[in-house]
């Protein structure tokens, strides 16, 4: 599991009640470790992907739904927490996490 001394902030928690849905959403996430640096990675689901493009077909954005493009997206099934943290766990593991996730400055966002 995640050390207790990283922060996780998801976006999605700050969104008015009903408006989150795990399984049809995306959602910035910034992790911050004991050294107090920040990294930003945007969590974005399967089913989400499907939703987006169908609205870019409507509304003309990406060519009309014809490319997709995310910075420092990561695919999941569901954008729970739980999912969340399971994927930044995994990824601390195997030793991948900067290089998917982005150094950021909060101070900026």
């Amino acid at each position: 599991m995640i050390d207790k001394k990283h922060s996780i902030w998801i976006e999605a928690e700050q969104w008015a009640e009903g408006e989150w849905n795990i399984h049809d959403a995306n959602t910035d996430v910034i992790v911050t470790p004991p050294d107090g640096s920040s990294w930003v990675a945007s969590f974005i689901t399967y089913n989400n992907i499907k939703t987006l493009t169908e609205k870019n077909q409507q509304t003309g954005e990406c060519l009309h739904g014809k490319y997709f493009w995310g910075s420092d997206m990561i695919l999941v099934d569901q954008c729970s927490r739980d999912r969340i943290e399971e994927v930044i766990d995994n990824l601390i593991i195997q030793g991948d996490f900067e290089r998917i996730f982005s150094k950021c400055d909060v101070s900026n966002l």
